[in-house]
């Protein structure tokens, strides 16, 4: 008999457990919320359509969101574009389109790049940086997997995994 992997969010460790959600457009679902109980510290890739949603995540963990395309108004303008902060030992950057980053990762010393925008999850790696996209946890759209990501260090590199939400 196998067994489903346990998500990072479920696993001992010593080192911190992201949680990272993207393009929620104004759709917080009960199993995402679900899904991030556990994390020390929660990363919104922007589109996040409701102000609400990022207090509803804060009462799980310390959230760092960034605007996406479809945040708008008065609320919208507090949050930045991207983002650049450490958890742990992991130097990470967000931006939400991924195709407006004008900086060399590399050079920047980022171990991790996080985007949403394009709602399409994917993880790969070019020379020392993990690029994650946890995909969109918010309405289906373009017939594309509800999803949000888990980021977390093993042996000194960056470690992530898609986790698809039941719908």
């Amino acid at each position: 008999m196998t067994s489903s992997p346990v998500p990072p969010s479920r696993q001992p460790s010593h080192e911190p457990r992201i949680g990272v959600i993207s393009d929620t457009h104004g759709l917080l679902r009960p199993q995402a919320i679900e899904a991030l109980e556990g994390v020390d510290h929660i990363l919104h890739a922007g589109d996040i359509g409701n102000p609400g949603h990022l207090d509803m995540l804060a009462r799980i963990a310390p959230v760092t969101a960034i605007r996406g395309n479809i945040d708008r108004g008065h609320w919208a303008k507090t949050l930045p574009e991207t983002a650049s902060l450490t958890i742990g030992s992991l130097r990470i950057h967000m931006i939400h389109d991924r195709k407006a980053l004008q900086a060399d990762p590399e050079a920047e010393g980022w171990d991790v790049v996080i985007s949403g925008h394009s709602h399409r999850p994917g993880i790969h790696e070019t020379g020392s940086t993990l690029w994650l996209n946890p995909g969109a946890a918010g309405p289906r759209r373009f017939r594309l997997p509800i999803t949000l990501a888990f980021l977390w260090e093993e042996a000194g590199r960056p470690r992530a995994m898609i986790h698809p939400l039941p719908v």
